[in-house]
């Protein structure tokens, strides 16, 4: 099976060898797509040098500014899905190491009974490390409302350790996706289940960043309350006769 994983990077300079070195240990046959926003802590440089080094492996898609987690994920699909037209899986993971590549094997392997497979911090109880409790709250109150706005029947609806199958991402319209932060994840989950797709959960856990600072804010908490606000909206008038 060939995958390719896009990789959104934001000042992740500090991050970035040490996870495409662990990326590639778990699954040396991948391709990884950096994604970066012009970041001005030279992050986009750094991987151009991986590039040449291993142009078989790495490849960056440079975009002028930062414009959001959404649009650089739309990007770097659209991308990947026209350079390499006969991949199989497509993942997405964060630069910032909180994502841990011992699970791309599993993800990928999942991903074969499934159109899209989510890796879940919530389907074993908690399994967050180094997170405060505030936060921990605020992502369990934002998919239990989307859980109960939008219907969607997977255990962590914010989650960005994601793999798709191709076709699965050219069903959704990527390019009619509108949401920018981490209701990004959530719109594209729901487009997946909304097809009558196969969505799969598979347990991981997850690491607070080491390095850098989150990007999560309050505009981005509230774009998420308004877009599951629509997307549930369209749910119950879609089901009307």
């Amino acid at each position: 099976m060939s995958a390719v994983i896009v990789i959104p990077t934001y000042n992740e300079r500090d991050n970035l060898e040490l996870l495409l070195e662990r990326v590639f240990e778990e699954v040396p046959d991948v391709r990884v797509l950096i994604v970066d926003d012009n970041s001005p802590d030279g992050t986009g440089e750094l991987a151009d040098s991986f590039a040449e080094r291993e142009p078989d492996k790495v490849s960056v898609l440079h975009r002028s500014e930062k414009q959001g987690l959404g649009a650089a994920y739309v990007a770097g699909y659209t991308h990947a899905l026209e350079q390499w037209p006969d991949t199989d899986f497509f993942v997405q993971m964060d630069a910032d190491l909180s994502h841990d590549p011992k699970y791309l094997r599993p993800m990928l392997e999942a991903a074969e009974d499934a159109d899209l497979v989510v890796g879940s911090r919530y389907t074993r109880g908690v399994s967050i490390v180094n997170w405060p409790l505030s936060r921990l709250i605020i992502s369990k109150l934002g998919t239990a409302y989307a859980r109960i706005v939008t219907g969607l029947p997977i255990t962590d609806c914010t989650s960005g350790f994601k793999c798709y199958r191709a076709g699965t991402l050219r069903a959704i319209n990527l390019e009619g996706i509108r949401s920018n932060g981490y209701c990004f994840q959530i719109e594209t989950s729901f487009r997946v289940w909304q097809q009558g797709l196969r969505v799969k959960d598979l347990p991981i856990i997850f690491y607070e960043r080491q390095r850098g600072k989150s990007k999560l804010n309050l505009s981005i908490a509230l774009e998420a309350f308004i877009v599951v606000a629509r997307l549930g909206l369209g749910r119950l008038l879609h089901r009307r006769p």
